[in-house]
């Protein structure tokens, strides 16, 4: 802490706090991140159902209720759009129908956004989510969403991994870390071993 000499009051640098953007996905041995829900996307879609019991459930209320906001690409946000806003799953569905939605897309329209709380990125993607990252709030949640992840991954924009990693090999699918990635080094956060074989397994770049 430095001091002014003329007052002896101290002097604070301004500190720019950054909101934190967590990547939370489910994915398989094989890397499979995408259809866990059976949305018909791949035929091996709903790959994820078998796992969710209470402690797995449990897991994803906790995560979203510590969450600020939701970040969404435009075939995640339209699948939750129409799925969440009629749906009654208590805390979960109470906390993501009323938390502040963001979503990248440079096609959806106005009357598009029929999701509560939602904002678009439309334009210079990147400098959006930058932009998103320095301004005021919590954490920031990304599920699904595989092309904005890459684009997250692609500009060093994530702060946070949390892989709930499924004993399963899909064999088909879009990958969490397509090829042609740079090169990352990534630290172990966390580790946690559920009943039903899911590893919650959390990360942070180094």
């Amino acid at each position: 802490m430095s001091f002014s000499f003329k007052t002896g009051r101290p002097l604070y640098a301004t500190v720019v706090s950054m909101r934190k953007i967590i990547v939370s996905e489910f994915i398989t041995l094989d890397g499979v991140m995408q259809d866990p829900g059976g949305s018909k996307e791949i035929p091996r879609g709903g790959w994820n159902l078998p796992f969710m019991n209470e402690e797995a459930g449990q897991y994803k209320v906790d995560e979203l209720l510590a969450a600020d906001a939701l970040l969404l690409g435009r075939v995640t946000y339209q699948a939750f759009a129409e799925f969440w806003p009629t749906a009654n799953m208590g805390a979960f569905s109470d906390q993501i129908n009323s938390m502040k939605k963001y979503v990248v897309s440079s096609t959806l329209t106005d009357e598009d956004l029929i999701w509560n709380n939602t904002t678009q990125i439309k334009h210079d993607v990147v400098a959006g989510l930058k932009k998103l990252k320095q301004s005021a709030g919590g954490p920031i949640l990304v599920n699904g969403s595989a092309q904005l992840v890459q684009t997250l991954i692609q500009n060093d924009l994530v702060d946070e991994y949390r892989l709930q990693l499924h004993p399963i090999i899909l064999g088909e699918g879009k990958r969490l870390f397509n090829e042609g990635l740079d090169q990352k080094t990534l630290g172990l956060v966390e580790t946690r071993a559920l009943n039903n074989g899911l590893l919650l397994l959390t990360y942070k770049p180094n």
